[in-house]
């Protein structure tokens, strides 16, 4: 049997944070003027979990304002947003996020860099 190590737990950890925060918060009621409550919102929320040192999550205002309803808002959508995150298990860190991929036209999730101690 393979040994688990830091590095991948923190890998695990980054994955299920990003999966987390894109299927509690994708379809929230957001506006130009509720955009930056939100992003602190999904920062303190996801940053209470384990192992997180620091996330940093941007909505795209101008996709926000194409979207808009009658009412003034719309969904948010896992197109609107680059997020970044800094995972940190034992003597792994892990820098992850996500953003809008134009040319698969997803929001796609990464792996920057991972520094192992």
């Amino acid at each position: 049997m393979t040994r688990i190590t830091d590095q991948d737990r923190a890998l695990f950890e980054a994955g299920i944070k990003l999966g987390a925060m894109y299927h509690q918060f994708t379809g929230s009621p957001v506006s130009p003027n509720t955009a930056e409550s939100l992003e602190r919102a999904i920062e303190g929320s996801i940053s209470l979990q384990p192992y997180v040192r620091k996330i940093s999550v941007s909505i795209d205002r101008e996709m926000v304002k194409k979207r808009l309803n009658d009412f003034g808002y719309c969904e948010l959508d896992g197109r609107m947003l680059t997020v970044t995150a800094i995972i940190e298990f034992g003597t792994a860190v892990v820098y992850a996020g996500m953003k809008y991929d134009e040319d698969a036209d997803y929001p796609m999730m990464f792996l920057q860099r991972i520094e192992v101690r």
